[in-house]
């Protein structure tokens, strides 16, 4: 197939949409199909590639607010309309509700081009943390209107499906993630690492890899780990990533071990070098950080949603805290951290969960769903009859 791509970030860009985009771009480009990538232009010296299988086209984007690195793309419909029209793709796959997304949402239907999209960021929650409260209602109905003109919207679980069917989205299929357990796994520990941290392999090692930012609730690990420290006064925290939150958190918190962003084997070393990782973010539609620590080999507390909720069975390879439930997660993480042999058992449960979770598994996934799409009768706006496993 010919597959024309628009997103508004992309790697080198460290978020998960960025990250998810890269692995699926690999897949498809692996089995033979062509991408067409449109996406904002990153930087001054960045520059169109065109690779084998693989070819760019870049936009001009403006600084998104609050996420400064990252950019939003302007319309661009009329140069899509002339690209497309030259060389017509078998599908348009849109990964970003932006600007530049509705622009080739609104090209590919004006020149009845199959439509798929991915359902990546929960904005509508986000809302609530930037002061924009009154947005909410509007936010979500954008969203909906936007990806119920494709064929299809592309969700990672079945709660995410059940729930958008339910706010009247249509035509929402499930393609799960995958997790690279080449590069996360728990052989990347690191005994150095852990010693920098002030930590020996008695030490236990409380980890966090997130954006710090307001929507991702970090007040509540901080919280929990205040509550471990009462139990184990030797207990190390670290927390991984960087964002506009980090540099309050890190002078409210001087107990804190910041270890910036990491990306790549020094982030998977971080994942390994911990014992257990709290994760308490309210607002994913996945939340690709979950699965790296449960194949990294980390006794997880998180809530019960999400990649979570897919993948944790709580106290058989995680623990888990009712959605919202601030007490019960603090709880949780309390009581953990006493009791190194259960540490140890939920450890090794989580990498025998994953352990299926291939992108070779879920890029097939994908495939079968582009192809149907793809096939059937754009302009109709027909469903095709998709079964995929999600577990």
């Amino acid at each position: 197939m010919n597959i024309a791509l628009v997103t508004e970030t992309y790697l080198p860009e460290v978020n998960g949409v960025a990250i998810t985009l890269g692995r699926m771009v690999q897949g498809l480009r692996e089995q033979g199909h062509h991408i067409h990538m449109v996406r904002p232009r990153q930087g001054k010296q960045d520059v169109a590639a065109n690779t084998d299988h693989y070819s760019e086209t870049l936009v001009s984007g403006m600084p998104i607010p609050g996420y400064p690195e990252l950019k939003s793309g302007l319309p661009a419909k009329g140069k899509l309309l002339k690209l497309w029209s030259a060389q017509r793709p078998d599908i348009v796959h849109i990964a970003t509700e932006g600007p530049l997304g509705w622009s080739a949402l609104s090209a590919a239907r004006k020149l009845g081009l199959p439509v798929s999209t991915d359902f990546h960021t929960n904005f509508q929650n986000y809302t609530q943390h930037y002061g924009i409260g009154l947005l909410k209602r509007p936010i979500s109905a954008y969203l909906r209107h936007f990806h119920n003109k494709a064929d299809c919207t592309l969700v990672p679980t079945t709660s995410l499906q059940r729930e958008l069917e339910q706010d009247g989205y249509k035509n929402v299929l499930v393609v799960a993630r995958g997790v690279d357990g080449a590069l996360f796994n728990a052989d990347k520990r690191d005994a150095e690492l852990r010693a920098a941290w002030g930590a020996d392999e008695h030490t236990t090692v409380v980890i966090l890899v997130s954006r710090i930012a307001a929507e991702k609730n970090l007040g509540v690990v901080f919280d929990a780990f205040k509550q471990m420290q009462a139990v184990d006064a030797q207990a190390k925290l670290v927390i991984v990533g960087d964002g506009p939150a980090r540099a309050e958190l890190q002078k409210q918190h001087p107990e804190a071990i910041f270890s910036g962003m990491q990306i790549g084997e020094d982030l998977a070393r971080h994942y390994a070098s911990g014992d257990i990782f709290l994760y308490p973010s309210l607002t994913e539609t996945y939340g690709n950080v979950t699965i790296e620590a449960m194949a990294s080999g980390l006794a997880t507390v998180a809530y019960d949603y999400a990649a979570a909720h897919q993948h944790m069975r709580h106290d058989v390879n995680g623990l888990l805290a009712p959605y919202g439930d601030t007490a019960s997660f603090i709880k949780q993480a309390q009581g953990l951290i006493s009791d190194k042999a259960r540490v140890q058992r939920l450890r090794e449960a989580a990498r025998v969960t994953v352990g299926a979770l291939t992108w070779e598994h879920i890029n097939g996934q994908l495939e079968a769903v582009l192809y149907d799409i793809a096939r059937a009768p754009g302009d109709d706006h027909v469903r095709p009859e998709i079964a995929i496993a999600t577990d």
